[in-house]
């Protein structure tokens, strides 16, 4: 199968991007998304060219690490399926694939296709665990939980941290992320002691990181103050 891609290329942080065209030729439709683009970079380095740069770790959708905006879709056009998992049986022979980062403020472009994702871990470190001591593990196991508690923790514990939420949302929220690492604790009894603290660390700490809460928060006080003048001049 061949494609035609246009993948973002950005030397650094500071340096100015832009798109630029590749073919890819010779693409199995068994191959992962992430081994087509292992292919392009064979390519680029036989010719002396710079490889790609993309992150990735595990490839089995499970650790995080891979965050590609693919047509405008973050992890591409399959619903629950992280790029790596992303086949490309899922393209047909021709097709142009726009392939771009992570668009987000907290997120900043390292290089080509990679972002710097520690804003996540800022927030994690603000608040996302358990100091309260809970005993060993023997002891922390023998707490009884009821079945159904235990899976709405564990959906929410799920999250793998991507950060394809807020590269998805056009305010760049990190919401639906930290809803899950503070819901996850929570619903948990060795959670109980903490929930509110851990609340206002991991919000503050993401409103410190260029979040949208508090561009939504400073919104909405710029449109108080903006009524209350209205209402005033009308008096």
């Amino acid at each position: 199968m061949k494609l035609n891609l246009r993948i973002w290329r950005q030397a650094g942080s500071n340096a100015p991007g832009r798109l630029v065209s590749y073919t890819a030729d010779g693409i199995s439709p068994d191959m992962s998304f992430l081994e087509m683009l292992d292919v392009v970079n064979d390519g680029l380095v036989r010719t002396g060219e710079d490889a790609i740069a993309f992150d990735s770790d595990c490839r089995e959708g499970i650790c995080g690490m891979c965050s590609l905006v693919v047509n405008g879709v973050p992890h591409g056009p399959d619903r629950a399926t992280t790029v790596c998992q992303l086949h490309m049986r899922r393209f047909k022979e021709g097709d142009t694939i726009t392939i771009e980062p992570w668009r987000a403020r907290a997120f900043p472009v390292v290089k080509d296709l990679v972002v710097d994702r520690s804003a996540f871990d800022r927030i994690i470190a603000a608040g996302g665990y358990v100091s309260a001591n809970a005993g060993g593990a023997p002891d922390a196991n023998a707490i009884l939980i009821p079945k159904g508690i235990a899976e709405r923790a564990m959906d929410s514990a799920a999250c793998i941290g991507c950060g394809a939420c807020v590269a998805a949302c056009k305010n760049a929220s990190a919401h639906l992320f930290i809803g899950a690492k503070i819901s996850h604790l929570a619903f948990l009894p060795q959670g109980q002691q903490e929930r509110r603290r851990r609340v206002v660390a991991m919000v503050a700490q993401a409103d410190a990181e260029g979040s949208a809460a508090a561009r939504t928060r400073a919104n909405a006080k710029r449109s108080a103050r903006r009524k209350s003048r209205s209402r005033t001049s009308r008096g």
